[in-house]
């Protein structure tokens, strides 16, 4: 299983929500490359960024931000929010990021993810973010009426090859990760699934290895110090 500890940025910082909602947001660092070179030292190879304000107004806001982390890191870097076109997505991949991450972007436009999956292959991955069984779009500010079960048979007849999984009501929270979602869509669905929301301890870190997940995000449990993030890169290795 691959860690991907997460920088989801506003105005240049590395910051938290509370369970998506924009009032309550955490400032945890003025550099997010700083956050990224902690992570690199912790033993990680990879990096999941979220630009927070593309995510809820589009475009690339933090551009300047992500190719920090990039080039100072060395890091795998996957980057998702905002990127609802194939300029934001040739401008992200041309200047040397891994991935990009279509959200909303993969409800409405279907045609533009057919295209972005036939230009770039896996290098380009889904966001699934779910609200009570169903997708939320627009940096999850609104329920789309797409339910979860439709949204993967559909990814998955498309080609996409990698997901990113989020249950919303736990992100943030600390409450733990939705392991029953993640055992039912991997048995379900043949994608690489990485788990997001509520990977708060080293017990969810080694549930979701041993239900051999593609993937998990680490986000505020990295930050507020609930899992030693050396300690769990080990654990996955």
């Amino acid at each position: 299983m691959i860690l991907f500890p997460a920088i989801d940025i506003v105005g240049g910082k590395a910051v938290r929500l509370y369970k998506g909602d924009y009032e309550q947001m955490t400032v945890y660092s003025e550099d997010p490359a700083s956050v990224a070179l902690d992570f690199k030292a912790c033993g990680a190879g990879h990096i999941h960024i979220v630009d927070l304000e593309g995510a809820r107004d589009g475009g690339t806001p933090n551009l300047d931000t992500v190719l920090k982390i990039k080039k100072q890191s060395g890091l795998f870097c996957e980057v998702g929010g905002g990127i609802r076109s194939m300029e934001v997505v040739d401008r992200y991949l041309d200047a040397g990021i891994d991935r990009v991450i279509l959200g909303t972007a993969a409800i409405k436009d279907e045609s533009f993810l057919k295209e972005a999956i036939k230009k770039y292959g896996d290098r380009i991955a889904v966001g699934a973010d779910i609200r009570e069984g169903f997708i939320a779009v627009k940096g999850w500010l609104e329920r789309s009426q797409v339910t979860a079960d439709e949204f993967f048979e559909n990814m998955q007849k498309i080609g996409v090859k990698t997901i990113i999984c989020t249950d919303i009501n736990r992100d943030g929270a600390m409450a733990g990760t939705n392991l029953s979602l993640y055992r039912t869509l991997s048995r379900r669905y043949n994608v690489n699934i990485t788990a997001s929301g509520g990977v708060s301890s080293m017990a969810d870190i080694k549930a979701l290895r041993d239900m051999d997940m593609y993937g998990a995000i680490i986000g505020k449990a990295y930050y507020t110090g609930a899992i030693n993030l050396r300690e769990a890169v080990e654990a996955v290795q």
